[in-house]
């Protein structure tokens, strides 16, 4: 079983894993983040970082991808490869702070990789409004994002609307996290768990 976990920053995607992870008894590939060599540098210059950081996490999610399937373990991945191109360096692109030349590349690049693997059997979608995800990014205080910016939050909730609304690499669940505490609240946690069990049961009756 692979499982990931996908949605804007701030909408609760490592918590989940983790907590899921910890549920099924499954791997949790986490995103790299805390030992991102870009990040920081990013968040201070996106024009001249951008095409870095894009490049990272992508050869990150496939080396996870690549693990899953070779070693065929179970396993919930924070973040999918397919976020990477269509939402993040989409957005960049058309914000201006990935150019033509470097937006190909990565498009060329993404495109061999994804050749050689499967998609999750099941993507789960943490779908929050900007409010949530503006009061989740300041409870976890990382320095280099006080100065995310509103519309920039903003332009990738909506890029995620619409590859969301246009995905058909496999099973999908949407859980919208706006009223939702699945860190604190067992009721909340337990809620998506048996919205997750019926999917799982779905897709074992298929086989």
């Amino acid at each position: 079983m692979y499982m990931a976990i996908c949605g804007n920053i701030g909408s609760g995607k490592t918590s989940l894993a983790e907590k899921l992870g910890h549920h099924y008894g499954m791997n949790v590939l986490y995103e790299s983040v805390e030992n991102n060599p870009y990040l920081a540098d990013f968040y201070g210059d996106m024009e001249k970082w951008a095409f870095h950081l894009q490049i990272h996490f992508l050869n990150s999610r496939f080396t996870q991808i690549k693990a899953i399937q070779d070693q065929q373990i179970s396993a919930i991945q924070d973040r999918t490869i397919y976020e990477d191109a269509y939402i993040f360096a989409m957005n960049l692109y058309k914000s201006k702070m990935l150019n033509d030349r470097d937006y190909h590349t990565y498009l060329d690049l993404f495109n061999s990789m994804v050749e050689h693997i499967k998609a999750p059997d099941l993507l789960i979608y943490l779908k929050a409004d900007i409010p949530k995800l503006v009061n989740q990014i300041q409870k976890r205080g990382r320095d280099y994002e006080n100065g995310m910016r509103m519309d920039y939050l903003k332009n990738l909730n909506d890029h995620y609307t619409d590859w969301i609304g246009n995905y058909r690499e496999g099973n999908l669940l949407v859980v919208d996290v706006n009223d939702l505490d699945f860190v604190n609240q067992r009721e909340d946690f337990a809620l998506i768990v048996e919205r997750i069990d019926a999917e799982i049961h779905g897709l074992f009756s298929q086989r």
